[in-house]
């Protein structure tokens, strides 16, 4: 048998049963060079049986990849309905909040109506569109540069914008959240502008359906013993709202 072929099935086995694999792991695991090891996954991607990552590798199933926001819409409707009217509640008169940018934390600012006193700060344009000339809310924009997949502003603009406030509550959406890994998301530009955004709050929520549960993206945005709440839909993993709760972590399920 091909030495070639025998690693090569071998990584694939690895990335299925661990869900991650490193460049430097697998190097150091079969005696080959890390441009050996980055030639297999290039060839292993390309076949549809491995995702690569920025010095590694992920299992497929355990993607979650940068959708554009018309096609994140139709995913999970209901469910991102019930969270957002749910996590909306935890908004009280007086607060001020940062919404995230995605299609759950729309759903948020949709149930805002009839708050008063809001200051809302987001970097999702179509949010600062939503909430635009209703009475009780004054919206804020980070500024920065337009990631027209999201309609989100991004970029080192964003970032210090934010860490000149301090809000009540953050609520964050995630394209992944695993207990081991943390929340993520596929852009780079968005897990450093949501990190700032959890400096900036007081108390992060975060609002996710249950398909983003054992998911990872490439880009980490925060170990989850950083977040206070989450919310999402009743098929959440039983295992996970175990682990969050014995962090201390508020579990709402809805």
């Amino acid at each position: 048998m091909n030495n070639t072929v025998d690693r090569r099935a071998e990584i694939v086995r690895l990335v299925n049963d661990h869900g991650r694999v490193t460049v430097a792991e697998l190097s150091r695991r079969f005696k080959v060079s890390p441009v050996t090891i980055r030639s297999d996954l290039a060839y292993l991607e390309n076949k549809g049986l491995i995702h690569r990552t920025y010095g590694g590798a992920l299992t497929r199933d355990l993607v979650a990849f940068d959708r554009s926001l018309s096609e994140k819409q139709s995913l999970h409707a209901e469910e991102k309905k019930r969270i957002g009217a749910a996590a909306a509640e935890l908004v009280l008169d007086g607060d001020s909040i940062i919404l995230d940018s995605g299609t759950t934390t729309m759903e948020v600012a949709k149930n805002l109506k009839g708050k008063k006193n809001l200051t809302v700060m987001t970097n999702a344009v179509n949010i600062a569109s939503e909430l635009a000339g209703i009475p009780g809310i004054t919206v804020m924009l980070t500024g920065g540069t337009l990631r027209e997949r999201s309609f989100s502003l991004v970029g080192p603009q964003a970032e210090a914008f934010l860490r000149e406030y301090c809000f009540d509550k953050l609520f964050l959406g995630v394209d992944g959240f695993d207990l081991s890994f943390g929340l993520s998301t596929p852009n780079v530009l968005e897990a450093r502008l949501n990190r700032a955004m959890i400096e900036a709050a007081k108390q992060t929520i975060v609002v996710a359906d249950s398909s983003k549960f054992g998911r990872r993206s490439l880009s980490l945005i925060a170990k989850v013993d950083r977040i206070h709440k989450l919310v999402t839909d009743s098929n959440v993993p039983s295992e996970y709202v175990r682990a969050l709760e014995d962090l201390g972590i508020e579990v709402i399920v809805v």
